[in-house]
């Protein structure tokens, strides 16, 4: 596994040692005003050749004042005149120096960097990149920064870069799990690390998690096709061990229940893990006999494969689809696909604002919020046997209209 990155810059621990002192000391021997200031200038030389980092003692070295006076100023604090700020200013300028925000972020509230892990499945996936950018947001505004990385699913290199993050001390934790055990956490908890899990429960570590209305959400879904008037549909799922492919699919045969209607294997793809497998799927839905007359597609990425095969079908006006979680673009289609939207935006900056809270609060009980999900009808789950739709309108699992702003996520303490 290669190291953890800024842009093209490595993420490393600690700082090399430097002595920028040595050629200014020799030039203030040398004695007068002029034999300092080239001994100050040869020291930052003689510092950044070397390829250190200016540090702050550095820049009062250079601006001839003290390493407090120097704070002062890149803290914004009174105290300072005019003349000696110019003049660390220039120095700063001069010297390249960046501010140390660690440094101030340890002595300011204790904790040992300004570095929040945020490990995602796919950050490539649209909803994965919402839900980061909304963790972003929250926590630049606290002045701490974001490292990203992906487990792609796979429960040891979930475990690996888990682990890699601990060793670079970050603040807290962020994490959409994929691994069935989580436990090997529990060390980096007793030593203050904190964590909030998304999108999915980790059962084995009590700890704060912001999940999606599932259940509720497939359920709807289903339950919207039942009632355009269809008994066959087929579902296309995630791997089976993923908590919230388990949770659509029970949504799915509880709908199925409620309407009297038995569910049938041959009309269930499970553990599609990708778009060219759902597309695949699909194809093979509609080739069944009898075939089914409408689709749930339990992810995104499956929604989009399940779309290019009906399209290569010609079957998009003929076989009704709804998806779980929005795509880029569905309502620009024709029809539009129907889905099941979550809203990651909300659920990333819950789960940061929870990680946050934690962070200054860590005795606090344990709490789980589920964020509710909508259906946004655009025409594909509108279409009844020989009949189309391109309504656009929003159905809360209600069945209540929308009021404007966002629905309200429901909270419950985990024991």
């Amino acid at each position: 596994m290669g190291d953890l990155r800024v842009g093209n810059d490595p993420i490393t621990s600690g700082e090399p040692s430097r002595q920028p002192g040595q050629a200014g000391q020799a030039g203030r021997q040398a004695g007068g005003e002029a034999g300092r200031e080239a001994g100050r200038e040869a020291g930052g030389e003689a510092g950044r050749q070397a390829g250190a980092h200016p540090t702050m003692r550095d820049v009062a070295a250079l601006a001839g004042v003290g390493v407090m006076t120097v704070s002062r100023v890149v803290n914004g604090r009174d105290g300072v005149s005019a003349e000696r700020a110019a003049r660390v200013w220039q120095a700063i300028e001069k010297l390249d120096y960046r501010h140390n925000i660690t440094a101030r972020h340890l002595r300011l509230t204790g904790q040992p960097t300004a570095i929040i892990g945020v490990l995602l499945e796919d950050v490539a996936n649209p909803f994965a990149a919402e839900l980061l950018r909304a963790v972003e947001n929250v926590v630049s505004e606290q002045d701490s920064l974001v490292l990203c990385a992906s487990s792609d699913g796979d429960a040891a290199r979930e475990r690996a870069l888990l682990e890699a993050f601990c060793t670079r001390r970050v603040d807290g934790l962020i994490i959409v799990p994929c691994g069935p055990d989580h436990r090997y956490l529990l060390t980096e908890l007793r030593r203050g690390t904190q964590v909030v899990f998304a999108d999915r429960l980790a059962p084995t570590i009590a700890a704060d998690t912001v999940i999606s209305d599932n259940f509720g959400g497939s359920r709807l879904a289903v339950r919207h096709l039942v009632d355009a008037g269809h008994t066959r549909i087929g579902f296309l799922g995630d791997l089976r061990q993923i908590y919230t492919a388990a949770e659509r699919h029970r949504g799915y045969l509880a709908a199925l229940q409620s309407a009297g209607i038995e569910p049938d294997e041959r009309l269930i793809r499970r553990d599609i893990h990708n778009e060219q497998s759902a597309e695949h799927a699909t194809h093979d839905l509609l080739t069944a006999v009898p075939a089914p007359t409408a689709i749930f597609t339990a992810q995104n990425l499956l929604t989009i494969g399940a779309r290019k095969a009906l399209g290569s079908a010609g079957a998009e006006r003929l076989v009704a689809h709804v998806g779980f979680d929005d795509v880029p673009l569905a309502g620009l289609l024709d029809p539009g696909i129907t889905v099941i939207a979550q809203d990651p935006q909300a659920m990333g900056e819950l789960a940061a604002q929870m990680l946050l809270r934690r962070m200054r609060d860590p005795a606090a009980a344990p709490e789980t919020v589920e964020v509710p999900t909508r259906l946004i009808a655009r025409g594909s789950g509108e279409i009844y046997t020989g009949q189309s739709s391109a309504t656009d309108r929003e159905t809360s699992p209600g069945d209540l209209p929308l009021v404007p702003g966002r629905p309200v996520a429901t909270r419950k303490r985990r024991s």
